[in-house]
């Protein structure tokens, strides 16, 4: 070709040259084999380091009209907090929960995950940790982790920095389907308690630490822990708690508190010509929702429409199954409380009184 300057023989260029190491990606793989195989039930066909996961649907056959679910999600830049702090364990809990915790609002049940994982550099112990808390969050949700992808990109992402995704496919009875057409006026409104910030508002959580000059490694008043340890904190995974719920009691719907708030998730569960009233004063939002608030001069209203502010899940429940269901949930660990009813008449969610103090 005229104007190429070759490399002599031998001296050509290698992926090892471009940054993509082929053989820590394959240390990678055998460093996080164990952690996945434990994800996997009798329905698990083959193991890792195939071309696809396959997982054998023949249990389908005892439902009347099964219905598949889907979810997806990532952790958003909560990635950097890990990034930052060195810290990559529980990473992959939050990649978990932020699925499965959207996909059992409808009542399916988690059957199997896929993630992906990308580094600017590939360090195999780094992938495994990462990987290795996304198989302890399906053992936790009860779905198998089936397959995923672990990837280099050099060039394109910094040589400490890493993302993850993953999406989740589950199963429901079609009679058994939880959402806006099952919810009445007088439901009751069940607030289950959050960990903490879970997985969400990190972007302006970075600003507000940044700006405020706060320190990862400081232990502001009232945490009771390092502020980088509270950032870390996983967000609870309620898929079994959830599911459980809907098996025992009169469930009419779920809303995971994500992105938009508690009153803006609630709201995706009310069927026209209904809202829903709840009342702040029955619980107290957790030490860092005030931190963050305060440092940043953020409005209350603001802290609600980008943060949970203590509540991770909501459950619509028929009123005269209320008690029962919260008997339930205690019991399994998981700490819930009424919180308020879903009414007739006017449109979406109002969040009334004071916070306890």
């Amino acid at each position: 070709m005229t104007g190429a300057n070759p490399r002599e023989p031998g001296l050509g260029a290698t992926y090892q040259d471009a940054g993509v190491s082929i053989e820590a990606g394959d240390r990678a793989v055998a460093l996080m084999r164990d952690a996945v195989a434990r994800t996997a039930g009798p329905e698990v066909i083959g193991g890792i380091g195939g071309f696809a996961g396959l997982y054998d649907a023949s249990r389908l056959t005892g439902y009347r009209r099964p219905l598949l679910a889907t979810a997806t999600d990532g952790v958003g830049t909560k990635v950097v907090i890990a990034q930052r702090l060195g810290r990559y364990g529980t990473i992959g809990l939050d990649l978990v929960a932020m699925v499965v915790d959207d996909l059992v609002t409808c009542g399916a049940e988690p059957l199997f995950m896929t993630d992906y994982v990308v580094f600017g550099r590939l360090s195999a112990d780094r992938a495994a940790e990462v990987v290795g808390g996304v198989a302890r969050g399906c053992e936790l949700a009860g779905c198998a982790l089936l397959g995923g992808e672990t990837a280099e990109h050099p060039g394109h992402l910094g040589p400490d920095d890493f993302d993850l995704a993953g999406a989740a496919t589950g199963v429901v009875e079609a009679d058994a389907l939880l959402g806006p057409d099952r919810v009445r006026p007088g439901d009751a409104v069940l607030a289950l308690a959050s960990s903490g910030l879970h997985a969400n508002g990190y972007s302006l959580v970075r600003r507000i630490i940044a700006e405020a000059g706060l320190a990862l490694d400081a232990e502001p008043s009232g945490l009771g822990r390092t502020l980088g340890e509270e950032l870390l904190t996983p967000t609870t995974i309620y898929a079994r708690d959830c599911l459980a719920l809907a098996a025992g009691c009169e469930m009419h719907a779920f809303a995971h508190v994500t992105g938009g708030g508690l009153a803006g998730n609630l709201a995706r569960v009310l069927p026209p010509g209904t809202g829903a009233t709840v009342d702040r004063g029955t619980w107290r939002p957790p030490a860092i929702f005030g931190l963050l608030a305060g440092h940043g001069g953020v409005g209350q209203d603001e802290m609600e429409r980008v943060f949970n502010m203590g509540v991770g899940m909501v459950a619509v429940v028929a009123a005269n199954d209320a008690d029962r269901a919260l008997d339930q949930v205690n019991s399994r660990g998981v700490r819930a409380w009424p919180a308020g009813k879903v009414t007739s008449g006017g449109e979406g969610v109002r969040l009334v009184g004071a916070y306890q103090a």
